[in-house]
């Protein structure tokens, strides 16, 4: 499945941390009131997409993006955007456009 890139360097999550009062780990309490599993987003994956430096993560699962905007109460296209190109997508050829033996 494909990974979605946080905005901003995940600012615009922070925000709505603060708009809703909730903190990292009330955010993670919260993914789990909104899944269908009941497992949510543990509290350290929250910390790598909303956190900032070098241990924050600019991509995450459509699942865990899901699940935290979702907590939220937010749309996932304010937060999230998709990889521009997908390696799924893209033909392998070489440059006299015979496709690649791999």
């Amino acid at each position: 499945m494909t990974d979605l890139i946080r905005k901003g360097k995940g600012q615009p999550l922070r925000a709505a941390m603060e708009r809703s009062g909730l903190t990292q780990a009330q955010l993670a309490a919260k993914t789990k009131a909104v899944d269908i599993r009941g497992k949510g987003v543990s509290l350290g994956t929250v910390i790598k997409v909303t956190g900032r430096g070098k241990t924050a993560a600019e991509e995450c699962r459509f699942r865990t993006a899901w699940l935290i905007t979702t907590a939220l109460g937010e749309p996932l296209q304010d937060h999230f955007d998709m990889p521009s190109v997908s390696t799924d997508t893209v033909e392998r050829c070489n440059p006299h456009g015979d496709s690649d033996p791999r």
